[in-house]
């Protein structure tokens, strides 16, 4: 039995629907766990008619919004101890309460965003989770993001799927090379946006020779 043999007979079980939840979950706190890979994978084969398209979408997002409040579990439990320990003048402690400034004004934006860069999103939920974000707001925005990012890997799957419908593992390469350049205009734009918020923020430098006295 060959490679793609055994991803029909996987994708084509009804434990597959439970296998993505359950990785989904995992990857909330554990983000080691791919779950993009597990929901385009999903989502190539659903072309084909096996798995069901929006079950796939359905079980993905339920799972990654577990495991995203699992991770703000974590985060509102354990955190706060270790936040409160920061010395009150260290960098660390700056930085915390500089991401509690943004997450409080712009924490659904941020969370969202977060969702399609793995590792980044649990970075995120445990911050919130740690600084209170409230829960209710949290559920909300979180929803959003879990369904979208469900939505989104599953038909970045299923088009990978359709262009090459004789051939699932180019189709599978072709969602994969689109969730990552995915991840990778998020992880740029996030990284512009800092520069352009720290050169905001950085005071005046004082002109070449200082001030003249007269």
């Amino acid at each position: 039995m060959d490679l793609l043999d055994l991803l029909h007979q996987t994708m084509s079980s009804p434990w597959v629907y439970l296998a993505i939840f359950t990785i989904a979950v995992l990857d909330g706190f554990f983000p080691v766990v791919p779950s993009e890979t597990a929901v385009i994978t999903a989502g190539v084969f659903a072309a084909s008619g096996a798995p069901y398209l929006p079950a796939v979408i359905l079980v993905a997002a339920a799972g990654a919004l577990v495991g995203d409040h699992i991770s703000y579990a974590i985060g509102r439990g354990g955190g706060t101890r270790l936040l409160d320990r920061l010395p009150a003048d260290g960098r660390r402690r700056a930085a915390v309460e500089r991401a509690r400034r943004g997450i409080a004004t712009r924490g659904g934006l941020i969370l969202t965003v977060a969702r399609y860069v793995p590792g980044g999103r649990t970075a995120v939920t445990l911050t919130m989770g740690a600084v209170h974000y409230p829960r209710r707001r949290f559920l909300a925005f979180d929803a959003l993001a879990a369904g979208s990012w469900g939505l989104y890997s599953g038909l970045v799957g299923y088009l990978g799927g359709m262009a090459f419908e004789q051939d699932p593992l180019r189709g599978l390469l072709l969602g994969l090379g689109l969730a990552l350049t995915m991840a990778l205009v998020v992880e740029v734009v996030r990284w512009f946006g800092r520069r352009r918020r720290s050169a905001r923020s950085a005071p005046m430098a004082e002109p070449v020779g200082g001030t003249h006295v007269r």
